[in-house]
C-alpha cells in the first residue's frame, strides 16, 4: 500500500499548533486528548504513514511544558468495563497508561476519578495512593449538562476537588470514552478562575478530520469505527454561521456546544470559541500527501469494521443497529465485504474443504491460505504458510514435525482438559521457536514475524480469543466471519 501521510510533518505542525493555543491563553491550557495515544492503529490504517505512537511522539516534543492527568469514571471501575482491543479493565488500563507515559519521559501529575462514589472507587483510590499516585475526586452533578446554574457554582464544579497541576500544558486523557475528560477540564477552568489564574481549554481529536469533505472515506471510516457510539459526522453549523466556511465535526460536539459556550461565559465572562471546530487543534488534514492512498485505505477499513461489528454482535456486545449503520457506510463508500481479498479466499477454501479456513494478503497482493487439519487449526496453518513464503522456504518443507506436535496435543487433551487438540497460534509459535534452536528453516521463519505487522487476514469462522490475541500482538489486521465453527457449542477454546 502506498504511503499517503507525512508523519514527520504531522508531529511538527501539531506541536506548533498546541504551542500557539497555549500562547493564546497566556497562562495554562487544559487539552482534552481524545482517542488513543500509544497505539492508534485505526489512524495508522486509514492514514498510511501515520505511526501508531505519533501522538505520543508529538507530546514528547512538549515534555518540559506538559503534565498528564488521567480521568477514569467510577462507574467503569464498578462494572469492570473492558478496553475492547486489549481485553483489560479500565482500572488496569489506567495503570498501564501511567507506566507508558513515565517510560516515555512524560510527567503524570495525577488521576481523577470522575462521578466518584461506591466501594470499588474508594478501594481503587487507596490502591493508587498506595503506589504513590495522587488521586482527586470529581462528583456527579444533578442535571448535567443542562443545569448551568448548579454546574457553575460551589455545589457543582466547586464541589469537585481542585487538581493541583504544575505545568502550563495539562493533557487530560482517559482509558476510554465516557470517562469525563471534558467535564474535568471545565471543572478545572472554574477552579483556576476562582484562583485568579488565566486558563484555557482546547480539544484534540484526530477524527473526524475537520478540513476534509463530510463524506470523504477517511471520515466515513471514523463513523464506522464509532458505530456502536452512534456518532454521526456533520457540517458544523456554528462554524458555518460564524465564518461562512464548511468544517466537519460530529454530533456530540455540535449538540453540546451551546452548553459549553454558556459555561465558558459563566466562568470567564465570554467564550473564546464561536464553534466546536474552533476548540480543536487537529492538524492531520494538512499532512495528507496522497489522497487516493488514504481514501483506498479507509474503504478497506470500513469493510474491516463491518466484519468486526458482526463478530461483536455474535458475542452479544453489539446490536443490529451498529452493523446496519456500517452497511450504509459501505454503500456510501462504494465497497462490499467481497472486496476484502483475504475474506474471499478464506471463504472459498472453506467451501472446498468443508472445514474452517483462513487467509492473509501480502503487500504485493498475493493471498496465502491455511486450512484445518488434524494437527493444526486454520489460523495456525496460515501462520506457518505465510512465514514460509516470506522466508522463501519451499512449501514441501515441514517447519514443525508431527513428532513434535502430537505430544503437545496429548498434553492439551489428557492433562489440560482441552476438547480441541489442534494447536493454537501461540502453541505453534512456541513449538516453532523450540525447533529454531536446531533447524535453520524454523529459525528463518521465526525471523519473519515482524513483517506480519500491518498485513490483512481473515478467518472463515470466529477464532478463539487466544488466536485473536496472537494476531493482535503481531500487528495483523484480523477479521472473522460472524459465525461459530459449530453452532452447538457457544464457548470455544
Amino acid at each position: 500500500m502506498n504511503l499517503g501521510f507525512d508523519n514527520d510533518q504531522y508531529i511538527r505542525l501539531q506541536s506548533e499548533r498546541i504551542r500557539e493555543r497555549i500562547a493564546q491563553f497566556g497562562g495554562k491550557l487544559y487539552l482534552e486528548f481524545g482517542g488513543k495515544l500509544f497505539d492508534d492503529h485505526h489512524a495508522s490504517r486509514v492514514l498510511p504513514g501515520f505511526k501508531p505512537d505519533s501522538k505520543l511522539r508529538m507530546l514528547k516534543t512538549l515534555a518540559d511544558r506538559a503534565e498528564v492527568v488521567i480521568a477514569v469514571n467510577a462507574q467503569d471501575i464498578e462494572t469492570n468495563k473492558l478496553r475492547g482491543d486489549l481485553g483489560i479493565g479500565y482500572d488496569s488500563e489506567t495503570l498501564r497508561l501511567i507506566d507508558a507515559f513515565r517510560e516515555a519521559g512524560l510527567y503524570v501529575g495525577s488521576v481523577v476519578i470522575t462521578r466518584f462514589g461506591g466501594q470499588a472507587a474508594e478501594a481503587y483510590k487507596r490502591r493508587l495512593e498506595d503506589q504513590g499516585v495522587r488521586v482527586f475526586r470529581h462528583y456527579a452533578i444533578d442535571g448535567y449538562p443542562a443545569n448551568l446554574k448548579l454546574i457553575v457554582s460551589d455545589d457543582g464544579y466547586g464541589r469537585n476537588e481542585y487538581i493541583e497541576t504544575r505545568r502550563e500544558l495539562v493533557v487530560v486523557t482517559a482509558p476510554g470514552p465516557g470517562s469525563g475528560k471534558m467535564a474535568t477540564c471545565l471543572s478545572q477552568l472554574y477552579h483556576e478562575h476562582r484562583r485568579g489564574v488565566r486558563a484555557g481549554y482546547a480539544k484534540f481529536e484526530t477524527f473526524p478530520i475537520w478540513n476534509l469533505p463530510l463524506k470523504h472515506p477517511v471520515n466515513l471510516a471514523y463513523e464506522a469505527a464509532t458505530a456502536d457510539l452512534a456518532d454521526i459526522n456533520m457540517i458544523d453549523p456554528y462554524h458555518l454561521e460564524a465564518y461562512g466556511a464548511l468544517a466537519v465535526n460530529y454530533n456530540r460536539d455540535v449538540e453540546i456546544f451551546p452548553v459549553l459556550k454558556a459555561i465558558f461565559e459563566r466562568i470567564q465572562g465570554k467564550s473564546p470559541y464561536q464553534s466546536p471546530t474552533d476548540m480543536g487543534v487537529n492538524m492531520a488534514g494538512f499532512c495528507i500527501t496522497d489522497n487516493a492512498a488514504c481514501s483506498e485505505a479507509s474503504r478497506r477499513e470500513i469493510v474491516r469494521r463491518f466484519f468486526s461489528e458482526g463478530c461483536a454482535k455474535l458475542r452479544g456486545l453489539r446490536d443490529e443497529e451498529a452493523v446496519g449503520k456500517i452497511e450504509i457506510l459501505m454503500e456510501q463508500a462504494g465497497v462490499s465485504p467481497e472486496d476484502r481479498a483475504a475474506a474471499r479466499e478464506a471463504n472459498r477454501l472453506e467451501r472446498e474443504t468443508g472445514k474452517p479456513a483462513a487467509a492473509m494478503e501480502l503487500p504485493d497482493g498475493t493471498v496465502i491460505t491455511g486450512k484445518t487439519s488434524d494437527l493444526l487449526g486454520a489460523s495456525s496453518a496460515l501462520l506457518l504458510n505465510v512465514l514460509k513464503v516470506l522466508a522463501g522456504i519451499p512449501d514441501e518443507i515441514k517447519l514443525i514435525s508431527k513428532r513434535i506436535i502430537e505430544p503437545i496435543q496429548r498434553l492439551k487433551v489428557e492433562s489440560l482438559g482441552n476438547r480441541n487438540p489442534r494447536l493454537h497460534t501461540d502453541e505453534v509459535l512456541v513449538a516453532l521457536s523450540i525447533c529454531a534452536a536446531d533447524d535453520e528453516h524454523a529459525a528463518q521463519a521465526i525471523a519473519q514475524l515482524p513483517r506480519l505487522s500491518g498485513l490483512e487476514a481473515h478467518a472463515s469462522v470466529l477464532l478463539s480469543p487466544v488466536d485473536e490475541d496472537v494476531f493482535r500482538r503481531l500487528g495483523v489486521n484480523l477479521t472473522c466471519e460472524p459465525k461459530r465453527e459449530t453452532q452447538q457449542r457457544l464457548y470455544y477454546r
